[in-house]
């Protein structure tokens, strides 16, 4: 599977002893929004994806095919890990 810039970020400030500060800074604020940051960039990002497949495909595509289904599949094909 492909890593997207936002796993591949979150990666390395998990792994880097500079940055294991600002995790514990993210991981103890009270709110779910603010703890849930890497999550809520992910699902940003899959949604960028997605939405760039969509454009390319109406872009390269005849009129009349129906394309958000497929962009999904991309974006699990290619992004998702199980």
């Amino acid at each position: 599977m492909k890593q997207t810039s936002v796993e591949w970020l979150e990666c390395q400030i998990k792994s880097s002893k500079y940055f294991y500060k600002l995790i514990e800074d993210i991981q103890s604020r009270s709110t779910v929004a603010q703890s849930n940051i890497f999550e809520q960039a992910k699902e940003m990002e899959r949604e960028q994806i997605v939405g760039g497949f969509v454009e390319c495909w109406k872009a390269n595509m005849p009129d009349g095919f129906e394309c958000k289904l497929s962009a999904n599949e991309y974006y699990n094909q290619e992004f998702k890990q199980d």
